[in-house]
């Protein structure tokens, strides 16, 4: 089985909206290829992807087959955008800084508000 990356996962909004289906409960399949306006192989397509990618796990109960999240992986994810967030923070910060000495030295000066 070739394996994917997280980030092919979410790149596509059906795919996200899967993963938001199931993020909860288990559904079957039925349940959640009825949710969508494109074909059920379409939705098959994607569901191989999640399933692919870690994401998604189809289990055989009875008759049915249900999708159940393993949204575990999706930690790669918030990991990789917590180093941006950090990197953004830090900046904001120094802007924030250099945005009150202005004021200050302004207010200094006798002139308005920024």
């Amino acid at each position: 089985m070739m394996r994917r990356d997280v980030f092919q996962a979410i790149a596509d909004p059906t795919r996200r909206e899967i993963l938001g289906m199931i993020a909860h409960k288990s559904l079957n399949i039925n349940s959640v290829t009825e949710q969508f306006d494109v074909s059920r192989a379409a939705i098959y397509k994607h569901m191989k992807i999640l399933t692919e990618c870690g994401l998604l796990e189809i289990k055989q109960q009875g008759r049915e087959r249900f999708c159940e999240g393993k949204l575990e992986r999706l930690n790669e994810v918030s990991d990789w955008v917590a180093q941006y967030r950090e990197f953004w923070e830090t900046r904001l910060d120094s802007l924030e800084s250099y945005l009150k000495t202005l004021q200050a030295k302004n207010q200094d000066q006798g002139k308005t508000k920024l």
